[in-house]
């Protein structure tokens, strides 16, 4: 999901009145457990559109690179939406600086999708080099293992990967699925979308897959007809969280995300999910369907809680620290 039109500043999470936890709504047992101190000294000391790391290369494409901030062996790694890159949300900087002190790095990598490059790959492409970057961690960086946080359509990334059983998956201990959102759904608002799924489908059967599709159907970015079809159309491969989807259909697209520990945290004022759609009821399913995810609502939460920047923070750390690395051993054992 293309977050550009998110217009709220994280500035305008210190104006709400309360404090900033009056907006977490938790789901499953257990209170937030979010480390105090970690959090104020992100708080305290906001780090002001920098951030300073290593940047690694960790496979040959050009595009492979990723930035990673502390100098640990565990991480979180954080795979954004469609157009993102480096810095993709507002909450990673004191993200960052939150996990530091707890002894965990951040690493935000560059795939061949990031920025205008989505529209021309695919959920595969961005597992094959997920499997990548985790295997460069474990070899070169020592990982004990890692946590995934996905934003947008980088959720649709997490869980494809988690299916695809490639050779670092195991070094995964959890998973977060921060704005697990419909593409489909909301690309279906667009007075376009309908004519150009029929066509993307035409150049599918025709064996055009992967030609371009009409400037129209995608300005931001080139977009193949099998990505076009596989964000816009019924069951595409990237028609994950759509709330018109059954309960058996959910099941089967996350019913294997139950052997990964796992986190959903859901904007609750979203705009990209289409008015019509329950919320709430949604976010329910989904974690239903995964096994009993643990449920985080943001009230009033825009697509990339620009505008609940702590709140996000807090959760993140929360399910870290209680995932982290507690009697963990060797990832191959």
């Amino acid at each position: 999901m293309n977050p550009s039109t998110a217009a709220s500043s994280s500035s305008s999470s210190s104006t709400s009145s309360g404090s900033w936890f009056s907006g977490f709504v938790r789901g499953r047992s257990g209170k937030l457990d979010a480390s105090a101190s970690s959090l104020r000294t992100a708080q305290a000391n906001p780090i002001a559109g920098e951030l300073r790391g290593v940047l690694l290369k960790y496979g040959p494409k050009p595009a492979q690179v990723a930035f990673r901030t502390g100098d640990f062996n565990q991480q979180v790694i954080f795979i954004g939406g469609l157009t993102d890159g480096l810095l993709a949300t507002e909450y990673l900087e004191p993200l960052s600086s939150a996990l530091e002190n707890e002894k965990w790095s951040l690493v935000q990598p560059l795939l061949t999708s990031s920025y205008i490059g989505y529209g021309t790959s695919s959920l595969e492409q961005d597992a094959l080099e997920l499997d990548q970057l985790i295997g460069y961690l474990i070899n070169k960086e020592n990982s004990e293992g890692v946590v995934l946080l996905g934003h947008s359509t980088g959720c649709q990334d997490i869980v494809h990967y988690m299916r695809t059983n490639l050779a670092f998956s195991r070094a995964v201990r959890g998973a977060i699925l921060q704005a697990p959102v419909s593409d489909r759904e909301y690309r279906a608002t667009l007075p376009e979308t309908a004519e150009m799924i029929d066509l993307a489908l035409n150049m599918i059967n025709e064996g055009r897959a992967m030609d371009l599709m009409p400037r129209q159907a995608n300005p931001d970015a080139p977009i193949t007809a099998y990505r076009y079809h596989s964000l816009s159309a019924y069951m595409g491969d990237d028609d994950m969280f759509s709330s018109d989807l059954s309960e058996d259909q959910l099941k089967a697209r996350l019913g294997h995300m139950s052997n990964t520990p796992c986190q959903v945290i859901f904007s609750m004022a979203d705009e990209y999910v289409p008015d019509y759609v329950d919320k709430k009821a949604l976010v329910e399913r989904l974690c239903r369907a995964m096994g009993g995810a643990e449920k985080v609502e943001i009230e009033w939460g825009n697509h990339s809680l620009s505008n609940r920047v702590h709140e996000a923070v807090a959760a993140i750390l929360d399910f870290v620290r209680r995932e982290g690395p507690r009697g963990w051993d060797d990832p191959w054992s």
